[in-house]
């Protein structure tokens, strides 16, 4: 990608970011397992399981969509938000001011 398409893509509304394909595996993986996890808890519903079975699975799940929160967030303050500070982009404070204040709702 050129660098006139990469300020592009930034400058439009819908943001992108490339990963490296080790982080994109590790989210790939992460949200998979999630998706597994919740696959599993539709099965106890459909099977009559215990409530309190249920809910401990569900437990799980929200422990683990947490956790994938933390990575993701790391990685973006690690790469987006430290390239756009260095840029002098600091209407990127705002966004992740917002977007930690929607996290923690």
């Amino acid at each position: 990608m050129s660098e006139h398409e990469t300020e592009v893509k930034k400058e439009c509304c819908h943001k992108t970011k490339e990963r490296s394909e080790k982080e994109y595996r590790d989210l790939i993986n992460r949200l998979n397992r999630i998706e597994g996890q919740v696959r599993g808890i539709r099965r106890m519903v459909e099977n009559d399981s215990y409530c309190t079975d249920i809910l401990i699975q569900v437990s799980a799940v929200n422990a683990a969509l947490n956790s994938f929160n933390k990575v993701l967030l790391a990685n973006h303050i690690r790469t987006c938000v430290a390239e756009d500070i260095r840029d002098g982009k600091e209407e990127t404070i705002d966004e992740l001011v917002v977007t930690l204040q929607k996290l923690m709702r």
